[in-house]
């Protein structure tokens, strides 16, 4: 089974323009992801897919691989598509360049999802513990059935706890996928879903089109930078 990772790199970010070049100790968050995804040695491929030369020139200088993508790309799995869309390949793995914490055993629980042919898309969660990270809508909470399928994806608080008598998990959504070709291959074929629009949550489009992500539950990832609140705390944490 030959598998890849594949890094999506846009450069003017929503929420934080310009983040994946934001130092992260004496790197760059982008080159620390790209690096830590590299010596993880699960992949027969480790590719930045990016719409920026700047991004580009990076990598580059680190010795790595980049594919130029299209610019108006809506999602980073559209843009990963686009890259992989000619490569002769099994499994993708689409590794967030804002999360340069990533590691080995999670990647290793990722891949092995895909042990069952049944398996399209793939995806990575922890347990929430901290009461303001279940609150901010910047954290994306999934809700899993008995199989570790997917039942839902919210930037709200998922499930609510009405009823305080019961202990309940509340799992964060780790910006990890894996996908079998053909099933990123059809994503793109697909429009934006209205909940993956009002949520901006993009693997709502596979649920709203009836293909689950099966989860694996993992160890926290160190921190996901989304803002720069985000970068101080990955800072600290490095």
């Amino acid at each position: 089974m030959k598998k890849i990772a594949v890094i999506p790199a846009r450069y003017d970010a929503t929420r934080f323009p310009g983040k994946l070049m934001e130092l992260l100790g004496d790197k760059t968050v982008i080159t620390r992801t790209y690096l830590a995804t590299v010596a993880t040695g699960l992949f027969d491929d480790v590719v930045i897919a990016t719409d920026s030369e700047i991004i580009r020139d990076e990598i580059q200088q680190q010795g790595g691989k980049v594919v130029m993508t299209r610019s108006d790309h809506e999602s980073g799995t559209d843009r990963i598509a686009e890259a992989v869309a000619n490569l002769d390949v099994e499994v993708i793995v689409n590794v967030q360049g804002d999360t340069p914490f990533v590691n080995g055993p999670a990647l290793q629980k990722l891949l092995a999802l895909f042990d069952d042919p049944s398996v399209q898309v793939a995806s990575l969660m922890d347990v929430i513990s901290d009461a303001e990270a279940l609150q901010d809508p910047n954290v994306v909470k999934v809700c899993v059935d008995k199989q570790m399928n997917s039942l839902f994806f919210s930037r709200s608080v998922i499930p609510y706890p009405r009823n305080t008598a019961i202990a309940i998990s509340h799992y964060r959504h780790i910006g990890v996928y894996g996908f079998r070709k053909a099933a990123i291959l059809q994503f793109t074929q697909w429009p934006i879903t209205p909940l993956e629009d009002a949520e901006k949550i993009e693997c709502l489009r596979f649920l709203e089109h009836g293909i689950s992500l099966r989860m694996a539950l993992t160890s926290p990832m160190g921190v996901d930078i989304n803002t720069p609140e985000d970068l101080a705390k990955a800072r600290h944490l490095l």
